[in-house]
């Protein structure tokens, strides 16, 4: 490369115009996205690194008849990276383009391959470098921190068809696939992807599968917030006189199932039965009482005679049903003597506050879809086995990845069953941290990875997502202190909440078509790269700007395959569309949608 048909023309504290003074003598391809090289004047191992970020072309043609037309020149607008330092003990690579020299000498050359890989892995160590993609340019491997980018929340952004399922599925194979040593078996790698649309387990044969047909979801771990958004309605007038009592009942039945346990609140994770509570519910709704003696209770097998005391008021007037009613309630739905009789009148809640209330809860705990919340397994499991089955620790049948199929799980509970399980994992990530002794670090890290993040944590501030952006929020700001990280995976980032977004460390920005998108990416980036950021709307598919912390610069790269490939191909319309018409065995879907 003759470097005299380069000629620097303007320099500034970020970038350096470059004119190629003859296009006809160069042979080199430039892109958008080359590195170039500058040495420093007087200086031969030292060199400016700049990334080219446009080009304009310069007609040097003066229109006049009676000379040669000359070609138009180009002006090349290059972005300042670093500075390179090449000496025999090896590369050193510096961020910034501090310290240009005046003038810079005009010995512009592309970097070689071996000059860029040395770049790249600056100040990464070898255990430390992880790879699953290679610069667009020059097909070279790009090595990152995998320290710095698993243990920093991430983001995988990319609209419908831009590659970033297969993104996920590569960036995860790799990670589960790395070992220090030949030792057989798995790596120490803990993994937990929320699945909205099944497309990972073909990706992940090995992995742990949960779906509402195996999956065992404590609902009493369940806070009180989220108690009541499971089976209050906000929209009901009675909602208020519904929590209280909902809040008796629920106490008084942690007390009975945990006796040793001194103090118990509605909060507190212990066990409790929600069929006791059904049941007490629906005595407290349809009971009877003796109008002569508003203590005494019409219980047809108590001989219409079962005394459970006064009730008393709070200071709002409401009824607070005394705690020995509540215990017998709890045992079975007991049958009481109609309120046709002078003698007897309708009980405590006659004008008809918890009808609504108790028919919601029984649709509820009876609703086949509800069985891995309200089931059986769900009030026995232990603590233990629920952490177990999400990290793999299940029956000796250990897994690196515990995928959870959320696409069986009724829409109105998805918030709760995300934010529950969020929880679950971010405690047991807490408690963990309280039994390492002095300097000792964490010996099972967890990335929670979340796919279609903006359906469970939007930026919005409606009821039914508080829970789930509330546990997620909460992950974002402490988890990596306790060795929980975060994966958002989303086709519409501007549509996530930001507290959440913005905790991100490190950026894969694949193709996005919304200019909203667009907007909010290109803001909440920690590194720009001029106006290679306006590529986005046009990347092709498997093609991302790798940006932040793990990586040396911010890059334009291509995705390597990944193998196997998730569940996310297009379907073929147009050739489907052509074949014979088929049959359709609906009562076969019919069944599996009653399931």
């Amino acid at each position: 490369m003759d470097s005299n048909n380069f000629k620097i023309i303007n320099v500034s504290s970020t970038s350096i115009s470059i004119e190629i003074v003859d296009p006809s003598q160069f042979d080199d391809q430039f892109n958008l996205g080359s590195y170039i090289k500058i040495p420093y004047k007087n200086n031969e191992t030292k060199y400016v690194i700049g990334i080219i970020d446009n080009y304009k072309i310069k007609d040097t043609d003066k229109g006049d008849e009676e000379t040669e037309p000359t070609p138009p020149s180009f002006i090349l607008e290059v972005k300042l990276t670093g500075t390179l330092d090449v000496q025999d003990s090896g590369t050193v690579f510096e961020r910034g383009g501090h310290g240009i020299p005046l003038p810079p000498n005009n010995g512009i050359s592309l970097l070689t391959d071996e000059e860029l890989g040395s770049i790249f892995t600056t100040r990464i160590k070898a255990n430390e470098r992880f790879t699953f993609s290679k610069l667009t340019t020059v097909k070279l491997g790009i090595p990152i921190n995998g320290n710095k980018f698993f243990n920093k929340h991430f983001a995988i952004v990319g609209s419908t068809g831009s590659g970033k399922s297969h993104t996920v599925a590569k960036v995860l194979q790799e990670a589960v696939s790395a070992k220090k040593g030949t030792f057989e078996g798995l790596n120490n790698s803990h993994i937990v992807i929320f699945d909205i649309h099944g497309e990972y387990e073909q990706a992940f044969p090995k992995a742990q599968i949960l779906n509402a047909s195996n999956l065992s979801l404590p609902y009493w771990m369940l806070n009180g917030d989220e108690l009541e958004q499971m089976l209050l309605d906000t929209g009901d007038r009675n909602n208020y006189n519904q929590s209280s009592v909902l809040r008796k009942i629920i106490t008084e039945n942690k007390k009975k199932h945990n006796p040793d346990i001194k103090k118990v609140h509605f909060d507190s994770p212990i066990k409790f039965d929600i069929r006791e509570v059904y049941n007490c519910l629906y005595n407290i709704q349809t009971e009877t009482i003796n109008s002569k003696a508003p203590n005494r209770y019409m219980i047809v097998d108590e001989c219409g005679d079962y005394n459970a005391g006064d009730s008393t008021k709070n200071d709002d007037g409401l009824e607070l049903i005394p705690e020995e009613r509540i215990k017998k309630y709890f045992s079975k739905q007991f049958e009481f003597y109609p309120s046709k009789g002078q003698n007897v009148s309708n009980g405590t809640y006659a004008d008809g506050t918890l009808d609504k209330f108790v028919e919601r809860l029984e649709n509820k705990i009876n609703n086949s879809r509800l069985q891995f919340l309200f089931g059986e397994n769900s009030r026995d499991i232990s603590f233990e086995e629920t952490v177990k089955q999400f990290i793999s620790y299940t029956n000796g049948k250990e897994s690196n990845i515990t995928i959870i199929n959320l696409g069986g799980i009724p829409f109105e509970v998805l918030s709760i069953t995300v934010s529950l399980i969020s929880r679950i994992l971010f405690d047991f990530g807490f408690f963990f941290s309280k039994i390492m002794k002095g300097q000792q670090k964490c010996e099972t890290p967890l990335l929670l990875l979340y796919e279609e993040a903006h359906i469970y944590v939007p930026k919005s501030d409606l009821a039914k997502y508080r829970s789930s952006k509330l546990a997620i929020e909460r992950i974002a700001k402490e988890g990596r202190k306790y060795g929980i990280t975060l994966g958002i995976v989303s086709q519409r980032p501007s549509e996530i909440s930001e507290t959440i977004f913005s905790q991100c460390n490190n950026f894969i920005a694949m193709r996005l078509t919304n200019p909203e998108d667009q907007n909010y990416v290109k803001r909440l980036l920690p590194d720009t790269l001029g106006n290679l950021t306006e590529m986005l709307p046009t990347l092709q598919a498997g093609e991302a700007l790798l940006i932040g912390e793990s990586i040396v610069l911010p890059s334009l790269v291509k995705i390597d395959p990944c193998s196997p490939t998730p569940k996310s191909s297009d379907i073929e319309y147009y050739e489907i569309w052509k074949e014979k018409w088929k049959d359709v065995d609906f009562g076969k879907i019919l069944n599996e949608w009653k399931k």
